[in-house]
């Protein structure tokens, strides 16, 4: 909600200071900023749903949620950088002179200090809670800052300029200014597209997680007689484990699956709200095996 109204104040603001000073890169930024607001409302949106416990037509839960509102915002952003360029070639082909550079020197520079706060704080809560809906809104306002910067350079020079080189022509710097701005933001936009997509496409955990979750099961079991078919995935802030563990033959049922809960456990210990089922199958010395058991642990 902090991330939805500083967005929104800071689009109201860009706006009436874009088109008071006639400036293609802070109207851009502007732009821009409407999409960090849509992005921070469908993130809001997002995290409210991802957090609903399963149900009946989700019994995985709603966590994937969070990666199609990462997916959607990518694609805005994507969007709003090609408004950018086109309004930014239109600028250079039919140059206007920008009115009073030092407003928006003074509104960049507040949008970025009010940016580098809220995107903290979104990290840090991003970082607590797992989300990726919240980490990407994060994202969103930390390239805004990079953006603001850019953009309160270029006016800055112009400002500048015009105090004490008001013969140089440097009003072309203003679409340049906002041509880099929309090449920053389809950086960010690529970035983001990949990291939400590559849950919704079941991609396995990270390989320094996945030997973490390795290291976790040769500790806590140690008389397990291997590890097979171990999968991973993870839909928001929920990741999935699947596993077969190898035991004893002559081990009873109830003995398997307290070696099951204890892995499970040692898991969910490292990482909150995962997700955890285990196959159990009997192991011989030669590779025999009669029956199976599974235990499924959450």
């Amino acid at each position: 909600m902090i991330s939805v109204l500083s967005n929104a104040t800071l689009v109201a603001l860009k706006i009436v200071v874009g088109v008071y000073i006639g400036s293609v890169s802070v109207i851009s930024e502007a732009i821009h900023s409407g999409v960090d607001l849509l992005a921070a409302a469908i993130a809001y949106l997002a995290v409210r749903t991802s957090g609903r416990p399963p149900d009946r037509k989700h019994p995985f839960g709603h966590g994937k949620f969070e990666n199609i509102s990462g997916t959607v915002e990518a694609l805005l952003i994507f969007l709003a950088a090609a408004w950018i360029v086109h309004e930014s070639v239109q600028k250079l082909r039919h140059p206007e002179p920008i009115g009073v550079a030092a407003f928006g020197v003074g509104i960049m520079l507040l949008s970025a200090v009010v940016n580098v706060i809220v995107s903290r704080m979104l990290f840090r809560v991003a970082r607590e809670t797992d989300s990726v809906a919240l980490e990407a809104d994060a994202w969103h306002l930390r390239t805004d800052v990079y953006t603001s910067v850019g953009v309160m350079a270029g006016l800055g020079i112009i400002w500048i300029g015009d105090i004490y080189f008001p013969a140089v022509e440097l009003d072309w710097v203003d679409p340049v200014a906002a041509i880099g701005v929309a090449v920053l933001i389809i950086k960010a936009a690529l970035d983001l597209t990949l990291k939400s997509a590559r849950d919704l496409l079941d991609v396995s955990l990270p390989s320094e997680e996945e030997s973490i979750i390795r290291r976790q099961i040769s500790e806590h079991a140690p008389n397990i007689r291997g590890v097979r078919r171990l999968r991973t995935r993870k839909a928001g802030s929920t990741r999935f484990v699947e596993l077969t563990i190898l035991v004893d033959s002559e081990m009873t049922v109830g003995e398997s699956h307290c070696i099951a809960d204890v892995i499970t456990q040692a898991i969910q210990e490292r990482y909150q709200g995962v997700i955890v089922t285990i196959h159990i199958e009997p192991w011989k010395p030669h590779g025999s095996r009669r029956g199976s058991g599974s235990s499924e642990s959450e």
